[in-house]
This record gives structure tokens, sequence and C-alpha cells, in this order.
């Protein structure tokens, strides 16, 4: 039987609640992180490997899913983000993990995890504003340079989610 993410909800939750609990605090727990992190790629890759041809231009887009998760989380650890900045990005990582948001992946499966890209993506470029670049692109593990992944996620985000919910994401992140 194929492990979805969505087993080990539970997990998540509490994972979620004690990143919000703990992102001011530098002590969010790197080996369920990780353990998340790895969830998220083979089940992308897998879906991939299944449906590349139905999925399309959001195939893309959701090989950049697990990347951005872990570099929000790597970025609410660093000494150089400000308190601010880590609440944010811990209400991102929060937002990746819970089961039920906007396009819940207990529903649709790995395609929910495209208005969690966007999220993370719009906190990114807030978060932008206040920390260096270099600090950013230090903590980047994926393939293509992150700020202009960052770019195309946003200019294609209508496109992936539609207006709606991108603007309904800007609303949460300006609370």
């Amino acid at each position: 039987m194929d492990e979805t993410p969505f087993r080990g909800a539970a997990e998540d939750e509490d994972l979620a609640r004690e990143i919000a609990d703990n992102a001011e605090a530098d002590a969010l727990p790197r080996d369920r992180a990780s353990r998340f992190y790895d969830r998220i790629r083979n089940t992308t890759r897998r879906y991939l490997d299944r449906k590349s041809p139905v999925a399309g231009k959001a195939g893309e887009f959701l090989l950049l899913v697990p990347d951005v998760f872990i570099l929000l989380w790597r970025l609410t650890t660093d000494a150089r983000v400000n308190s601010k900045d880590k609440v944010l990005l811990g209400s991102a990582v929060a937002y990746y993990i819970m089961p039920f948001d906007l396009i819940p992946e207990a529903i649709v499966g790995p395609i929910g995890y495209l208005d969690d890209l966007v999220f993370g993506v719009l906190v990114l470029s807030k978060v932008l504003g206040s920390v260096d670049a270099a600090v950013v692109q230090e903590h980047w593990s994926g393939s293509e340079d992150i700020l202009v992944a960052i770019k195309r996620v946003l200019n294609a985000a209508e496109g992936l989610i539609g207006t709606d919910l991108v603007s309904k994401i800007k609303k949460m992140i300006m609370k």
C-alpha cells in the first residue's frame, strides 16, 4: 500500500502546533520536519510518476513543494532572521502541515500542495523585504535559483490555484 501524506495527520497537526509555539525559540523538531519533507517529496514523486501527463504544468511546480517547505523551516531556525519573520515563516510551515486548508491534500492528493506552495512563496517574498537574499539562498536545496523560483511561482499562482484563493492567501499573510 502506498504511503500517503495524510497518514499521520494527527502527528502533522502536533508538529504544526509545536512549530507555531516554538517559532521564536529556535526549538523546532528537526527530525520530524525532515520526515515530513521526505514524505512530501516521496508522495509527490510517486504521484508525478503515475500522473505526469495529467499533472501538466502543475507537475513542475509540485517538485518545488518539498524544497520550499524545508527552506521555510530552515529559515525559522536561523539567528539572522528576526522574530517577527520567524513567526510568519512558522505559520507557513504550519500551513503546509495542516491536513485541511484551502485545497486539502486529504481530498485532492498532492495537487493540494499547490496552495501550500503559493502560501510559502508569498511568505518568502514578504520575508525577503527584511532578510538578506543571501541568507535565503544559503538554505535553499532546490536545483534552480530560489529568487527565480519565487518569481516563477508568483507569476503562475493565479493559474495554479485561481485568483480567489491567491487573494485569500494574501489576506491571511497580511493579518
